[in-house]
């Protein structure tokens, strides 16, 4: 019998793994120990943008754990991975001190500006990094139990649930982008200086911050590879297949979506966070519905309930986002954003991955198929 641990860690998972490695090992070090003259030299610029890239990746990871698996359609996931990305920002504004603008040793300038006499208890504990990372874990990871507790249990299923996921991330868009919230309002929490006591600009701080993100992303994608393929993740699968059926089998299908879905939301949380220091901002323009129904449309494109395939449509529309926005076809890339859900949608539903191994399981198949038939048409006249 094959144990669990083979079953999670196959080759198809050993592959992306060392994939993955390779990207933690040999950007950083093109980036640091080449010439910038040299061919194969790496800019920061581009370490940045490839960390951005990867912090989206865990965000779809943390999206096709639910949906690809759970049958839970999620349009509110921009909200834990914001709530995560602020986390990591009220940390890193308590580290400016008095460099500031106000040079103010305990309130950040934006409430200098705004006459904040004190800092709000909220903000208490986050000059220091292990209350910080508790809180970039626990606080998404509240939200999505406190709402996958009434939804779940209210068996709010379908477009339903999606409605009221996004008009939670909505909700919070608002009230973040009021000032008297104490996030900096619509402008956000941003001019960061040190992380741990270096320097958030730095050469060799943006390699490490790539370097840690990959490995969030490998620990991500073999903690979701171990629970899809144990027991929980089949019950999760025929949750998401015949959700009634399951029930009345004797399964607590509330139980099993709402650890799912509490998990999902600190994985998002983390990839938030990972991606506030990378990008040197975070503000309330995070929690946009868009932003969640494109990442929505990230797994979709790379094949959901695969995982990988999250990984990839992340990727991939986001580097063609990138090169779409920075010429002029830049006003027409929301056009063609919906034009590649749709034609995914009708053309491929099962996404790039999925796609890839039906067609390759077929081929498996026809193989077979023909060596069985080959020996009964070399010999049409079998002895009697």
């Amino acid at each position: 019998m094959t144990s669990p641990s083979a079953r999670a860690l196959d080759r198809g998972t050993l592959i992306v793994l060392c994939l993955l490695a390779a990207a933690a090992i040999v950007v950083p070090a093109l980036n640091l120990f080449t010439p910038a003259s040299s061919p194969l030299h790496v800019p920061t610029y581009l370490v940045s943008l490839f960390g951005k890239y990867v912090c989206y990746a865990l965000l779809a990871l943390s999206i096709d754990l639910i949906w690809g698996y759970g049958g839970i359609l999620s349009l509110g996931h921009g909200a834990f991975f914001a709530l995560g990305g602020y986390a990591m920002g009220m940390y890193l504004m308590r580290q400016i001190g008095t460099r500031g603008v106000y040079a103010h040793p305990v309130l950040p300038d934006f409430m200098v500006f705004l006459n904040w006499p004190e800092l709000p208890v909220y903000w208490y504990g986050f000059q220091h990094f292990p209350y910080a990372l508790l809180m970039i874990v626990l606080v998404p990871g509240i939200l999505a139990f406190v709402f996958g507790w009434f939804a779940f249990r209210s068996r709010v299923t379908g477009v339903y649930l999606s409605i009221i996921t996004q008009a939670l991330t909505y909700a919070l868009m608002l009230g973040f982008f009021r000032n008297n919230f104490g996030f900096g309002g619509n402008n956000g929490l941003t001019d960061f200086k040190d992380i741990l006591g270096f320097n958030v600009q730095a050469q060799a701080t943006r390699a490490a911050l790539f370097a840690i993100s990959v490995l969030a992303l490998m620990l991500g994608f073999v903690l979701c590879r171990f629970i899809v393929t144990s027991k929980f993740g089949k019950v999760l699968i025929a949750i998401r297949d015949a959700e009634a059926r399951t029930r009345f089998l004797g399964y607590r299908v509330e139980s099993y979506k709402l650890f799912v879905f509490t998990l999902s939301g600190c994985m998002a949380g983390i990839a938030g966070a990972l991606y506030v220091p990378q990008v040197g901002i975070i503000n309330p323009s995070e929690f946009s519905p868009a932003n969640s129904i494109e990442a929505v449309i990230w797994v979709a494109v790379g094949g959901r309930g695969t995982l990988v395939g999250a990984i990839i449509g992340a990727v991939l529309v986001n580097y063609a986002k990138t090169s779409f926005t920075t010429g002029m076809l830049a006003p027409y890339w929301l056009f063609l954003l919906g034009g590649l859900f749709v034609a995914v949608t009708l053309l491929l539903p099962r996404g790039i991955v999925g796609t890839a191994r039906h067609w390759l399981a077929w081929s498996r198949e026809h193989r077979s198929a023909e060596r069985r038939v080959a020996p009964a048409l070399a010999d049409p006249h079998p002895a009697e």
